[in-house]
């Protein structure tokens, strides 16, 4: 790395007219990090890790599909009974989406316990709650490609909720579908969109990352650094932690692949789609689960599209519903205990999500989708309000290096 400090050689060359080489010897290697990070902090990288497998199965698997209804499925039987390792690709792509929805997910759990959503991150915040968006968008598209009986059915119930749009609702059904009935000009759409969506993602993740080194990361005691000595270099110290992460994930995921492909999808999905036949229970993937559950609890059609949509956008206001001045929840014993009922919460919307909308599942599924937006909106501005915090420790060199050994480590 000598030759990018003192422009020699070819290296040396290029950097000085373009400086790339020194941009990722900045973020990659020399990128100040607080020397308290744990495990938690992984989920970012394995989420960057996961989005670069989607996108390289991504690309060989459109090689072979074709995006029309009468071919559609016979092409994804192609793949995986013909082309050479296709089925493993396609089994990498499919649960490679569970994956990452699921690192994405932890990430996010991760910041609401720490507080990275707080000055000055709001940016930072907002910007992975918009990959988020497009990951939903990306996600959902990807699962009409197959064109089963989820795929097609999924796609007329998800699209036929902007007919609750009063005025323009209908039009817009149309509009997506480019004609009177889910077909193959959807099919052709979601497939173009659904190849294009990892690449507008890709773009955001930078950004995010841009936002991410302009004030740091965040860290488990949620305090400022206060000076070098709170600080490492993110090589060789986090490389070594996020690539043990990172062989930890991949384990797991290759077990899910070759032993329980399908464990996370649905039968009904390697029926062809029949327009003539409704499946006995639509639903959609589990990552979509809570926000479904959300969607079945409001009894009008219109008020379940809204209160789905909020479900999201409202974790945009957190910055401002959180009225507490401490981070981390390490220090904040109320909020701590409401971040679990959250989670919990999260957990029976899931469950409430895949299973029938009868009996009592639907009661289950309102209480939990008002205790989801009263977390938010009531509780969270209380907390902050009544809440007495723990003291913070003065710097994070202080609280490392003090910390009282225990078991003889």
């Amino acid at each position: 790395m000598s030759n990018i400090k003192n422009g020699k050689g070819v290296i040396g060359w290029i950097d000085y007219r373009l400086p790339i080489f020194s941009t990722l010897q900045h973020t990659l290697i020399d990128y100040p990090t607080p020397r308290n990070l744990n495990y938690w902090w992984n989920f970012g990288s394995l989420a960057g890790i996961f989005l670069m497998i989607q996108i390289i199965t991504g690309i060989v698997l459109a090689m072979h599909y074709t995006p029309s209804v009468e071919g559609a499925f016979a092409s994804i039987e192609h793949i995986m009974r013909d082309v050479n390792y296709g089925w493993l690709i396609r089994y990498i792509h499919m649960n490679g989406a569970s994956f990452f929805f699921i690192v994405v997910y932890i990430h996010i759990f991760r910041g609401l316990y720490y507080g990275s959503y707080k000055s000055p991150r709001e940016v930072l915040w907002w910007l992975g709650l918009i990959i988020l968006l497009l990951m939903m968008a990306t996600a959902f598209m990807g699962y009409v490609l197959p064109w089963g009986q989820m795929s097609f059915w999924g796609a007329t119930v998800i699209t036929n909720l902007f007919s609750a749009v009063p005025v323009v609702g209908t039009a817009v059904v149309e509009w997506l579908w480019g004609g009177f009935a889910v077909d193959n000009a959807l099919l052709n759409r979601f497939f173009a969109l659904h190849y294009l969506f990892p690449f507008l993602i890709v773009g955001v993740v930078i950004l995010h990352i841009v936002a991410l080194h302009t004030h740091g990361s965040n860290n488990p005691l949620g305090i400022d650094r206060k000076g070098p000595q709170d600080s490492i270099p993110f090589h060789p110290y986090y490389t070594i932690k996020d690539l043990f992460g990172l062989s930890f994930v991949l384990t797991i995921f290759a077990a899910v692949v070759f032993y329980a492909p399908d464990f996370l999808g649905h039968p009904d999905n390697y029926i062809p789609a029949d327009p003539l036949k409704t499946p006995a229970h639509i639903v959609p993937e589990w990552y979509f689960l809570p926000f479904y559950a959300i969607l079945r609890a409001v009894p009008d059609k219109l008020g379940g599209v809204i209160a789905m949509i909020s479900a999201i956008l409202i974790l945009f206001a957190l910055p401002w519903l959180d009225t507490s001045k401490v981070r981390s929840a390490t220090f904040r014993p109320i909020y701590k205990k409401f971040f679990w009922f959250l989670f919990i919460d999260v957990i029976i919307l899931t469950w409430v999500g895949g299973s029938p909308a009868e009996g009592h599942f639907i009661l289950i599924g309102q209480l939990a989708t008002i205790y989801y937006f009263a977390h938010f909106i009531i509780f969270m501005p209380i907390i902050g309000i009544i809440e007495t915090p723990k003291p913070l420790p003065n710097s994070i060199s202080e609280s490392v290096l003090n910390k009282p050994i225990k078991d003889g480590t």
